[in-house]
Parts: C-alpha cells; structure tokens; sequence
C-alpha cells in the first residue's frame, strides 16, 4: 500500500465515538471512566513536560509558551485543561461529532482549543509541528498502528516529547479492562475495547524509536476501588503510559 492510501482511520471506530458524542463531558455516563482517570493522566503531563522544559509544574499556567497536539481529543476532556495550563492546544479528531460537542464545551467554558475534524496524517501532511504530542486512549482505536505513531513522531519537534496511554494485550487485560469493565461493571459501552486492538508497549516503543524519539519513562495506572481513584504503579499489564523525547537539534539521539 503507497503512503499515499494509507489511513490511520477505523471507521467503525469512529462511528461508535460519534454515537456516544453528547455524553463526553458527563460524568456519570459511558464516558465516566475517562473523567476519573483524568486527574491522575494530567498530573503525569503536567509534571514530566514541566520536567522537561524546565516549567515549573505549581505555576498557574506551567505549560504557557508551548504548543500541545490532542490527538484524537473526543470531546476535549485532555484538551480544555492542557489549555488551562497555557498550553496552544490542537485537538484533533476524525469524527465531526465529536469536535462538534468540543468547540461547544469550550465556548460555554471560554477556554481558547483550536479543534479541527481532521486525521492525523492531514496534520503532518501540512507541516504542522509541536512541542507536545498526546496520544492518549488513542493507538487501540486506529487501523494502522505503526503508521499511526509514526504519523504523530513526525510532528514532534526538537526537543519535543509525545505521551501515549492504552491498554496492554495481556490476558489480565483482558479479563479486566474488557470482560470486567464493559460486562460487570458496566463501565464502558460492551465492544468499547476488542482484545486484538490493544497494543503492547514495545509495539508503541518500536515505532517511536525508527521516527527517532527515545522513550524517557513508563508507568503503569491502575484503579483502587475501595478509593474510586487511578493511581501511578509499577504494573503496566492493564493501563499504562509512557513518554518519549526527541533530542533537540545538534544532540545526538
């Protein structure tokens, strides 16, 4: 397949996120799951890009002056805080829907996202560039995964860093993030989550490394339910994140 006609777009994907549209920013609905796991993903951002660009991470706005790709950003639940943090954000997503509900929640709540219905492969096509480059709860919804990462390397400037946050394909993973979420818990729409989508970290780590990022941390998360809360572990068999730089200009790798 040329470069050319290659997509990074499951169509079947995005029609089951453009279905859920209007529930993104409730709380207790199907997207309930993303809501808690927000403070604990936003914090890691927040704290490693602050790290990283000598920020520092207790100011008002610890990300001002730099400009933030939210790939695949749904309803702007990544986007509007990273904003807040005075970040220039870019939330990006294939379906019309979902940046429909974004662009409405942002204008109710004044904050400045540029939310644009477009893929990733468009974006870089154009030339655009940024200094941060999420992808998160993203990779396990796309067609051509290594396409995909190496699609949104290629945006990452000099110096510049990308995050990435899925699911392992491991058999825990899958008795948890899938068979317990969707089924017993009912936190998530049954069909959320198919096992042979989920990708393994070194199938995220592969990829990055032939675009010339070198993955500086990896965190497992995980869900304590006696606190109803995400927190940071060493496990990374179900959820996990990690992040990758790309040296500055005139360094070696």
């Amino acid at each position: 397949m040329s470069e050319t006609a290659r997509t990074t777009i499951d169509q079947a994907e995005v029609d089951r996120f453009s279905a859920m549209a209007a529930e993104w920013w409730d709380p207790t609905g199907k997207f309930k799951p993303l809501h808690k796991f927000n403070p604990v993903r936003l914090a890691y951002i927040r704290d490693l890009a602050s790290a990283h660009f000598d920020k520092d991470p207790k100011a008002h706005r610890p990300l001002e002056g730099l400009r933030v790709l939210d790939i695949g950003c749904g309803g702007g639940l990544l986007s509007e805080p990273m904003a807040r943090m005075g970040a220039e954000v870019l939330g990006a997503d294939a379906s019309e829907k979902n940046i429909g509900i974004a662009r409405t929640h942002a204008a109710g709540s004044g904050v400045a996202v540029d939310y644009r219905a477009v893929t990733a492969e468009a974006l870089a096509e154009a030339g655009e560039t940024f200094d941060i480059v999420l992808n998160m709860e993203v990779v396990e919804h796309v067609a051509d995964v290594d396409f995909f990462l190496t699609t949104c390397a290629s945006m990452v400037r000099p110096g510049g860093m990308m995050f990435v946050a899925t699911i392992n394909r491991t058999l825990k993973a899958a008795a948890l993030a899938i068979f317990t979420a969707e089924n017993v818990l009912r936190w998530l729409p049954r069909g959320t989550h198919q096992y042979e989508k989920l990708v393994r970290p070194e199938e995220i780590e592969k990829p990055l490394a032939a675009s010339g990022l070198a993955v500086t941390d990896r965190t497992g998360v995980f869900f304590n339910p006696l606190s109803s809360q995400w927190n940071l572990s060493k496990d990374m068999d179900v959820n996990y994140m990690l992040v990758a730089r790309r040296a500055p200009t005139g360094t070696p790798d």
